[in-house]
Protein backbone atom coordinates (compact mmCIF):
# COMPACT_ATOMS: atom_id res chain seq x y z
CA UNK A 1 0.00 0.00 0.00
CA UNK A 2 1.82 3.05 -0.87
CA UNK A 3 1.52 6.36 1.52
CA UNK A 4 -0.28 8.40 -0.69
CA UNK A 5 -3.32 5.91 -0.49
CA UNK A 6 -4.08 6.32 2.77
CA UNK A 7 -3.89 10.46 3.16
CA UNK A 8 -6.71 12.17 5.09
CA UNK A 9 -8.09 13.54 1.36
CA UNK A 10 -8.52 10.86 -0.03
CA UNK A 11 -10.11 9.07 2.89
CA UNK A 12 -12.02 12.24 3.58
CA UNK A 13 -13.26 11.62 -0.22
CA UNK A 14 -14.10 7.79 -0.21
CA UNK A 15 -16.19 7.92 2.86
CA UNK A 16 -18.26 10.98 2.93
CA UNK A 17 -18.07 11.59 -0.81
CA UNK A 18 -17.97 15.76 -0.36
CA UNK A 19 -19.91 17.98 -3.21
CA UNK A 20 -20.66 21.44 -3.94
CA UNK A 21 -24.19 20.81 -2.03
CA UNK A 22 -22.58 19.47 0.72
CA UNK A 23 -18.88 19.89 2.05
CA UNK A 24 -17.28 18.76 4.66
CA UNK A 25 -15.70 20.30 7.09
CA UNK A 26 -12.89 19.51 10.08
CA UNK A 27 -14.81 20.42 13.37
CA UNK A 28 -12.58 18.28 15.84
CA UNK A 29 -8.76 18.30 16.11
CA UNK A 30 -6.73 16.54 18.36
CA UNK A 31 -2.99 16.41 18.90
CA UNK A 32 -2.32 14.23 22.49
CA UNK A 33 0.93 15.68 24.02
CA UNK A 34 2.75 12.03 25.31
CA UNK A 35 2.98 10.40 22.25
CA UNK A 36 2.15 13.17 19.20
CA UNK A 37 -0.86 10.91 18.00
CA UNK A 38 -3.15 12.77 15.67
CA UNK A 39 -7.20 12.41 15.02
CA UNK A 40 -9.58 14.91 13.72
CA UNK A 41 -13.21 15.03 13.13
CA UNK A 42 -14.66 15.40 9.73
CA UNK A 43 -18.73 16.62 8.97
CA UNK A 44 -21.03 16.79 6.27
CA UNK A 45 -24.69 17.55 6.82
CA UNK A 46 -27.02 14.97 3.99
CA UNK A 47 -30.30 15.20 3.58
CA UNK A 48 -30.62 12.68 6.18
CA UNK A 49 -28.82 14.39 8.91
CA UNK A 50 -25.37 15.03 9.87
CA UNK A 51 -22.85 12.54 9.11
CA UNK A 52 -19.52 12.27 11.15
CA UNK A 53 -16.45 10.23 11.41
CA UNK A 54 -13.35 10.23 12.99
CA UNK A 55 -9.62 9.93 11.14
CA UNK A 56 -6.64 8.34 13.38
CA UNK A 57 -2.83 9.15 12.26
CA UNK A 58 -1.04 6.34 12.31
CA UNK A 59 2.99 5.74 12.85
CA UNK A 60 3.97 4.92 9.25
CA UNK A 61 2.21 8.72 8.04
CA UNK A 62 -1.22 6.88 7.16
CA UNK A 63 -4.56 8.31 8.09
CA UNK A 64 -7.13 5.29 9.18
CA UNK A 65 -10.73 5.13 10.79
CA UNK A 66 -9.63 3.33 13.28
CA UNK A 67 -7.05 3.89 16.01
CA UNK A 68 -3.48 3.13 16.11
CA UNK A 69 -2.53 -0.28 18.33
CA UNK A 70 -1.18 0.90 21.38
CA UNK A 71 2.37 0.48 22.56
CA UNK A 72 3.13 -1.55 25.72
CA UNK A 73 6.67 -2.41 26.97
CA UNK A 74 7.08 -6.18 27.01
CA UNK A 75 9.35 -8.57 28.35
CA UNK A 76 10.83 -11.65 26.65
CA UNK A 77 12.97 -13.96 28.94
CA UNK A 78 12.95 -16.66 26.39
CA UNK A 79 15.81 -15.18 24.10
CA UNK A 80 17.80 -15.31 27.33
CA UNK A 81 16.68 -18.45 28.73
CA UNK A 82 19.34 -21.42 28.45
Amino acid sequence: MKLGEQSLRLLVEKWLAPTAATPVHVTWSSRTHASQKRSVRAETIRPEGAVAIFFFRHDDGTWCVFPPAAWYPTMRAYKYAL
